[in-house]
């Protein structure tokens, strides 16, 4: 259990690792998706292609949008592509990382389903069993069988049960030659996956290190600005409900006294904290107005300390600040006549 705990721990840590192991799980879930599937070729010339294929590629398709709908970072993205420009603007460079990031994690259930899919070899012997090559494997030159009845003949390869073409073609050499071709795709599938995402580790810090740390800070920003902005409008919304309630039931509390209820006497120090926590917003216009201000016009990312006051009022952003001058430092000579 405490190294389940751990892991559990180590998934929650941030963003990214959680996104890690959500990929993690829903590659598991792909393995054991296909392994409880129930592969039924139908066996007929026109649709064994068709179900082949759809199964190869169909549930990768799925499982690929899953993955973007499952990272929480597409909301980020789509809201951080489709605000206004504001008093921030949009770096193009943080965008595609974002995206690279959550298609590079989204693909890999996918990968898994295709590569367990190419393996096994069921689609694949489905789907291309009507081009066995018979005049290499089996009896061309059978006399019985026009070319209409020779495909309908090598349709039911899968179905070994109701194949009736070992004349023809043995069903074992038929099916085993087709699996062995969809192995050998399975095992270069797989090369190429592995090779691709060596290069991207490998090779992407030689070219473009600076410019890829500077994308992931300001990602990892933009994630957690939002927490942070969730929070505190989270916060601002418990204050304010605390506030309206306690003022509901002061108000109620006049009937109780003109019933001489007596009431215990309520110190309002709970109330005052509440209201602290407002920041002088203590209306709903005022707080979509609020809203709408930082999805239009966000901050610009500068920190800068504030404005020191002057003579006439506030000093300026732009003006530097003003040291105090250093005293002088006076000295006295003493003269004597000799």
């Amino acid at each position: 259990m405490d190294k389940f705990r751990m892991i559990f721990q180590f998934f929650q840590s941030n963003q990214e690792s959680f996104m890690n192991g959500i990929c993690g799980i829903m590659a598991l879930a792909s393995t054991q998706m296909y392994s409880a599937f129930d592969f039924n070729c139908p066996c007929l010339p026109h649709y064994n292609m068709a179900y082949g294929l759809g199964i190869l590629l169909v549930p990768p398709f799925i499982l690929f949008l899953l993955g973007f709908v499952l990272n929480n970072n597409i909301s980020m993205l789509a809201e951080e592509w489709r605000r206004p420009q504001g008093q921030r603007g949009k770096d193009p460079a943080v965008l595609r990382y974002m995206f690279c990031s959550m298609a590079q994690r989204a693909m890999i259930a996918p990968a898994v389903w295709v590569s367990v899919t190419l393996l096994d070899g069921k689609c694949i012997t489905c789907a291309f069993c009507t081009a066995v090559p018979v005049e290499t494997l089996g009896n061309a030159s059978h006399p019985l069988l026009s070319q209409g009845e020779m495909q309908r003949v090598l349709a039911r390869i899968p179905c070994k049960e109701i194949y009736s073409g070992q004349e023809l073609i043995a069903n074992e050499v038929a099916v085993r030659y087709l699996r062995c071709i969809s192995q050998a795709l399975g095992w270069c599938f797989v090369l190429l996956m592995t090779t691709l995402a060596f290069l991207v580790r490998s090779l992407r810090p030689c070219f473009s290190q600076a410019a890829f740390l500077k994308s992931r800070y300001w990602s990892h920003y933009i994630d957690i600005e939002r927490k942070l902005f969730d929070e505190t409008c989270a916060e601002h919304a418990r204050s304010f409900a605390k506030v309206c309630i306690q003022q509901f039931f002061e108000g109620m509390s006049t009937d109780l006294v003109a019933a001489h209820c007596h009431l215990p006497r309520k110190t309002s120090e709970d109330a005052g904290e509440a209201s602290k926590k407002l920041l002088g917003i203590t209306d709903q216009g005022t707080m979509n107005m609020a809203l709408k201000s930082w999805h239009r016009c966000k901050p610009p990312l500068h920190l800068h300390p504030p404005a020191l006051p002057s003579g006439n009022g506030w000093a300026g952003e732009g003006q530097p600040p003003v040291h105090p001058s250093t005293p002088r430092r006076e000295t006295a000579a003493y003269y004597s006549l000799v």
